[in-house]
């Protein structure tokens, strides 16, 4: 059986180096806020041409503590993809904002930029774009609509670590970018882990305060905060695998390039463009017989997953709030699309064989 993903796989080259880095762990007897998560902070920070890096406990507090500091009035409106994963939406809603979903582009997923004008009304303050599967929005739009209202651009990265518009590194154009560092992602750490990155300094030592229960001096609390924090261990597990992560999203792209040459013009493939750079974090096709693909797929050995099932304005939890609103166009592509394996442990004669079953179905 090819899996989607084998977490041990993934990881097993690094090995070495984390029984290294958590003997230094051990050594150092400090397991919270330490010189690894400093110096972590510092190498992602810089990987992205950013100026500050807050390591936090997971990508959804990432988002929400971005939101937080700018303490908006409770029922401010947030701009926000209609085909995201729920915690993008979830971060707006346990700040007491609310989510206005806007339709995706057929194309690429992301939000259509030409559909968030019509949204905008005098309560909306912010605009939470998400760059998904590991590929930019179209930035030049997003920032001409965010300079036109003066409105806050919050970036979810938690999909698009490298990946870049014109040449510049997904989150780092808005105040704010949220990371996850989820085990599968690109970065993926061995256990949960997030970030957020800003240029502005101000703005950092807030979120540094945020996520340490509103605190910059120890049992002095400036604001109503949370506990969030990336801890050591992860941190150094991350400085680790961030010395890698142009390699591991080459190797991505060389297998996004293989089913982009040779699939056949059945599926609905990922555009691409030069503007672009992807960093497939998922590779998915579409097809209208998904689920029928997905079965002969694993009738044959081979495991996919679907990213995602259900759309967030279908979601049981989410049902009081978009209640008789239908999103046609997410609600498509969370219908007929499909993740195939794609990840750095896979290799070129794996995912040939793949190619040769997609193509035979």
């Amino acid at each position: 059986m090819i899996a989607y993903e084998n977490l041990f796989e993934l990881n097993k080259p690094f090995h070495d180096e984390f029984k290294t880095q958590f003997d230094n762990f051990l050594q150092n007897g400090w397991y919270i806020m330490g010189k690894m998560l400093s110096q972590f902070e510092q190498e992602f920070a810089a990987w992205n041409t950013s100026k500050q890096c807050i390591g936090v406990a997971n990508g959804l507090d990432a988002l929400t503590l971005s939101l937080k500091a700018f303490d908006f009035e409770p029922g401010s409106e947030v701009i926000v993809p209609s085909n995201t994963y729920i915690a993008t939406i979830l971060s707006i809603l346990n700040n007491g904002l609310v989510p206005v979903l806007v339709e995706p582009d057929i194309q690429t997923y992301n939000i259509d930029h030409a559909l968030i004008e019509q949204h905008i009304t005098p309560k909306t303050k912010a605009l939470m774009i998400v760059h998904l599967y590991g590929k930019c929005c179209d930035m030049d739009a997003v920032m001409a609509i965010k300079r036109k209202y003066n409105l806050v651009l919050i970036e979810d990265c938690a999909q698009a670590h490298g990946a870049t518009y014109k040449g510049k590194k997904a989150g780092t154009f808005g105040e704010f970018s949220a990371f996850s560092f989820y085990p599968t992602k690109n970065l993926g750490a061995l256990g949960d882990g997030g970030a957020v990155l800003t240029d502005d300094t101000g703005l950092a030592q807030k979120i540094a305060m945020l996520r340490n229960y509103g605190s910059q001096k120890k049992y002095y609390n400036e604001y109503v905060g949370a506990n969030s924090r990336l801890d050591e261990v992860q941190a150094a597990f991350l400085s680790v695998k961030l010395r890698y992560l142009d390699e591991i999203n080459a190797h991505k792209q060389k297998l996004a390039a293989l089913y982009l040459e040779n699939l056949k013009s059945d599926y609905i493939l990922p555009v691409t463009d030069t503007d672009y750079n992807d960093v497939y974090h998922i590779f998915n096709v579409r097809h209208p017989k998904r689920n029928e693909l997905k079965q002969y797929l694993f009738d044959n050995g081979i495991d996919t997953e679907i990213h995602y099932p259900v759309a967030p304005n279908q979601q049981q939890a989410l049902k009081n709030i978009f209640a008789n609103k239908q999103f046609p166009i997410a609600e498509e592509i969370h219908r007929t699309t499909l993740s195939l394996p794609c990840s750095r442990w896979h290799t070129q004669e794996q995912v040939s064989y793949v190619i040769e079953k997609l193509n035979a179905f």
